[in-house]
């Protein structure tokens, strides 16, 4: 059960050790879930064989190669994040709305002699970029009556010799860590009291992964497509996290309540290389199939800490607040190799049906040379370790209701990353899979066209508010549930000429 809760924690959170690069930076980083226009997104970003869109420069880019004209493309999102948690029996929901832009596209292409010997037709050029991850979103748990407390952790540590200027240091000058010379043991006036306190935990997550992509897409006489991409991949993350313990039962000797905030943000660039093809061994059939390298990101992660405490002594009330120092850190990821299998079916005039499954094994992200010389040998055997091969399935369909007019529909699963055993115990996030519906609307009028789309995603994953200690001494957090529901608008406004 300790492993278990460790695992979760890193999981999904912010790590808590002052070098934070570990599992969670693997899988946050390499988890993506590429969007792009909203005719994509309506149809599942199901884009691997169907092409003709500039989602599948992050997909497949062979998909540039059908295009026939030029197009220019530009796609705003808005998107609505809820989370619903449930902590102790308590139920607590929080909400976060966010506007951007999702897509911008620029792709010019060529017509080339029908006698050309290598039996080109159309060469495309893309340029642009899709959003390939949003880490938009806010979360509370909440809880009164809970039998046990973050400064178990912080005790914990304190008693096995490990000190730190952002957790130990924090609560040793806040007098929230105490020492007995008696027993010649720190603890807490927590620990001693047996608990009973209320405790709230709030996240605040920001950032993206913007992909801006360079394209080549070939026609080879209408029956074989090859596309290549150079994707730059801009990545910024930011967390914070509050903390808040109090005692409104009056439980706690001393303690009235304090705070412990961490900030943790994680900024860089990567790059990676695409390529693909897209087989019609007749007309209403497209079969497709790509290769996306790992991304090698240069990244650098920026952390510091504070604490508030508010505590009443025999002869007066007292608070405190002090700061950590701030740590920048450097270091390098590779993500996982991506391959995506593609089918599309053209059903004459009137409509398509496009699946894609794509393979990821999430056990081969790589930490590598961190700014201290650090190797990361322990991190990335545990990456390995906790880590499996999963597959994501996208399907998507069109209906062309008038020559004008398309109505869509589509779904997306994306499987966990977490093994169902690892480190000897069983991972409650394996069944962590995430869902997404979406259906929209197209409107084609001669050189000009514009869509609207609607999707809903659905994730229900645990986590622990804060580490479990060591000792088996303090009690083990409990785990909080957290139901994540998203709902994006999507609009594209595009011109061909």
């Amino acid at each position: 059960m300790k492993k278990i809760s460790f695992l979760i924690t890193i999981a999904f959170f912010l790590p808590f050790l002052i070098h934070a690069q570990d599992l969670a930076d693997a899988l946050r980083f390499s988890d993506i879930k590429t969007q792009g226009t909203a005719r994509a997104g309506a149809m599942g970003n199901a884009f691997g064989a169907l092409g003709g869109d500039f989602t599948s420069a992050s997909i497949n880019p062979a998909g540039i190669g059908l295009y026939r004209t030029s197009e220019f493309t530009v796609t705003p999102i808005s998107s609505s994040t809820k989370a619903n948690t449930n902590y102790y029996g308590t139920g607590s929901e929080m909400s976060d709305y966010k506007f951007y832009l999702n897509n911008i596209s620029y792709v010019y292409s060529v017509p080339v002699a029908a006698r050309n010997e290598a039996g080109i037709v159309n060469v495309s050029f893309g340029i642009g970029y899709n959003r390939i991850k949003d880490f938009n979103s806010d979360a509370v748990i909440r809880a009164a009556n809970v039998d046990g407390s973050y400064m178990d952790y912080f005790v914990d540590r304190a008693n096995r010799g490990i000190w730190s200027d952002f957790y130990e240091e924090l609560a040793w000058k806040t007098d929230l860590l105490l020492y007995d010379e008696n027993g010649d043991e720190y603890f807490s006036d927590f620990q001693d009291a047996a608990y009973g306190q209320s405790q709230r935990k709030t996240y605040s997550k920001n950032g993206s992964i913007d992909e801006y992509s360079f394209v080549l897409g070939l026609n080879f006489n209408h029956k074989f497509y090859l596309g290549m991409a150079w994707g730059i991949d801009d990545l910024y993350y930011s967390e914070g996290t509050v903390i808040y313990e109090d005692d409104a039962n009056g439980n706690i000797p001393y303690v009235n309540n304090y705070n412990f905030n961490s900030y943790f943000s994680t900024y860089g660039t990567g790059h990676n290389f695409k390529i693909g093809g897209i087989f019609k061994p007749v007309n209403s059939l497209r079969l497709g199939v790509s290769l996306t390298t790992p991304t090698y990101y240069r990244l650098r992660d920026r952390f510091n800490t504070s604490m508030y405490s508010d505590i009443t002594y025999d002869d007066g009330r007292e608070t405190y607040s002090e700061q950590s120092p701030y740590n920048e850190y450097d270091y390098r990821l590779q993500t996982p190799l991506r391959t995506t299998f593609s089918g599309a079916y053209i059903i004459g005039k009137r409509g398509l049906i496009s699946v894609d499954y794509e393979l990821v094994n999430y056990g081969k992200a790589k930490l590598k040379q961190g700014g201290d010389g650090y190797d990361f040998f322990a991190e990335n055997e545990e990456i390995t370790e906790a880590y499996k091969t999963s597959g994501n399935l996208r399907i998507g369909g069109e209906f062309m209701a008038t020559t004008n007019v398309a109505i869509r529909g589509g779904y997306e699963y994306h499987g966990s990353a977490y093994k169902d055993i690892a480190f000897g115990t069983t991972q409650p996030n394996s069944d962590a899979n995430m869902m997404v519906f979406g259906g929209g609307l197209g409107y084609r009028a001669g050189g000009f066209f514009a869509d609207v789309t609607y999707r809903y995603s659905t994730l229900e994953d645990y986590d622990f508010p804060y580490p479990t200690p060591y000792s088996t001494q303090y009690p083990e957090p409990r785990a909080a549930s957290f139901h994540t529901m998203r709902h994006d608008v999507l609009f594209t406004l595009g011109f061909r000429f």
